[in-house]
């Protein structure tokens, strides 16, 4: 039963002394989510603590004409008059509504809202009103999906900062609670349409399965409880797992491939997910795929590397400079100057990263920049005869991907290439028995041993 003394144990065992942090409540004016800003309520007044700090948030969707407008009302009033802060964002003509897919943007739209708040207002958790029902229809939608151990597991209680105190008490009890306890709520009644996949499983599927056994909601809450610990054990196995098969960098993330090969398409495709590769069949893909192939996902870009997979950080790769000015103008009161690149580049494993060049400063049109490669880059590199295209040079060179991603690209002001860092200088602009001002340039570290 529901119960204010059940409810706190069930936060307390979500965070741990739940006054010594903070909340923000998604409330939508239903009687799940209006019973647990009751029940915030309830215990902020008896600690008599600002400590125990919450605030409120509501989505006006204005799907449903003024029923939308009587949901926000309701929510907007409870907090007037319980002094709870309170946060709304009504959809507006700017946030344009997809011909289909409504849930999914409206998923979008509130988490994106929430997140929003939650860093302005500095609020740590963000609750949610999930019951004991949702859970059983979120594991029936994920059965019909083959979705696997994870799916099954239904909703976490707490994820990434989510909490959802309420997942182990069933809607009966929540509407018991609000009438024992006066708790004004609205019923939204387009839950009441079968056009959706979940109301369709609410409607029709769920109660028909309560009527075949009355300890049915409590069975099913062991059993997802059963299934999350058997989850748990398995993600500690494939963690111990990728373990022995990896290598870290300090820029990215190294896997045997050819050891993960010999694994079973679960733990593959469980530790390939944590990557954002969720596809099953690009899995196969990945494996047979010839050297330097490349994969990419939201967040990681995975490229094959002989026996190795290699994951790289796409969002911390983003913050690497396009481009590095090196060097505005030359002083030429001097006869020559020097630029040592010592943490301008990084280490490039299979690269001899020693490198000392001398140009000729009159033959070279400042300021001189360094840049990543670009489609049509050309050079004459020292050693060869006419000219080269920089992606040739790579191939013949047989640089990795990674290698290529790593390498920096010398450049004057016209943007031609002066040089590969650390490979190959352009003969072109080289020092010889006639140069009065030079420049030069090497790597320090390299030097200095």
């Amino acid at each position: 039963m529901l119960k204010k003394l059940s409810f706190i144990n069930q936060l307390e065992n979500l965070v741990h002394q739940p006054e010594k942090h903070s909340f923000l409540l998604a409330v939508s004016g239903g009687a799940d989510s209006m019973v647990l800003a009751s029940l915030f309520k309830d215990l902020r007044d008896e600690m008599q603590s600002e400590e125990y700090a919450f605030q409120v948030a509501h989505i006006n969707y204005k799907l449903r004409g003024e029923d939308s407008d009587l949901d926000q009302k309701v929510v907007q009033t409870f907090c007037e008059k319980n002094h709870i802060k309170f946060h709304l964002y009504e959809v507006s003509e700017k946030d344009k509504k997809p011909e289909n897919s409504i849930q999914l943007w409206a998923r979008e739209l509130r988490y994106n809202f929430f997140k929003e708040i939650q860093k302005k207002e500095q609020l740590e958790y963000l609750v949610t009103a999930h019951h004991l029902n949702d859970q059983l229809e979120t594991f029936i939608i994920n059965l019909s999906k083959a979705a696997g151990i994870n799916g099954l597991s239904g909703i976490p209680s707490n994820e990434n900062h989510i909490l959802r105190p309420l997942l182990n008490f069933s809607k009966k009890e929540i509407y018991a609670f609000a009438a024992q306890n006066n708790i004004e709520f609205r019923e939204d009644l387009s839950n009441k349409k079968n056009d959706y996949l979940r109301n369709k499983i609410r409607n029709e599927i769920v109660p028909q399965l309560l009527e075949t056994n009355d300890h049915f909601l409590e069975n099913f809450k062991k059993s997802s409880l059963y299934l999350n610990q058997t989850r748990e054990f398995v993600q500690k196995q494939v963690l111990e797992i990728e373990n022995k098969l990896s290598l870290f960098n300090k820029d990215y993330k190294i896997l045997s491939k050819e050891k993960l090969d010999q694994e079973s398409d679960f733990v593959k495709f469980e530790i390939l997910k944590k990557y954002g590769f969720t596809q099953e069949e690009e899995i196969p893909k990945i494996f047979k795929a010839e050297n330097n192939s490349s994969f990419f996902s939201k967040d990681f870009q995975l490229i094959v590397n002989r026996d190795d997979l290699i994951f790289i950080d796409r969002n911390k790769n983003q913050e690497v400079q396009d481009e590095i000015l090196l060097i505005d103008q030359f002083d030429f009161s001097k006869n020559q100057i020097t630029v040592n690149f010592v943490d301008i580049i990084g280490n490039i494993d299979e690269i001899n990263n020693d490198f000392n060049w001398d140009f000729d400063a009159e033959k070279l049109q400042f300021p001189l920049s360094l840049r990543k490669q670009q489609e049509g880059d050309e050079f004459y590199p020292m050693g060869f005869s006419g000219k080269k295209k920089v992606s040739k040079f790579f191939r013949d060179e047989k640089l990795s991907i990674l290698a290529r991603q790593k390498t920096w690209i010398l450049t004057d002001r016209n943007n031609f290439v002066l040089g590969i860092i650390p490979l190959r200088q352009d003969r072109r602009y080289a020092k010889d028995e006639k140069t009065k001002w030079s420049l030069k340039i090497f790597n320090e570290r390299k030097n200095e041993i």
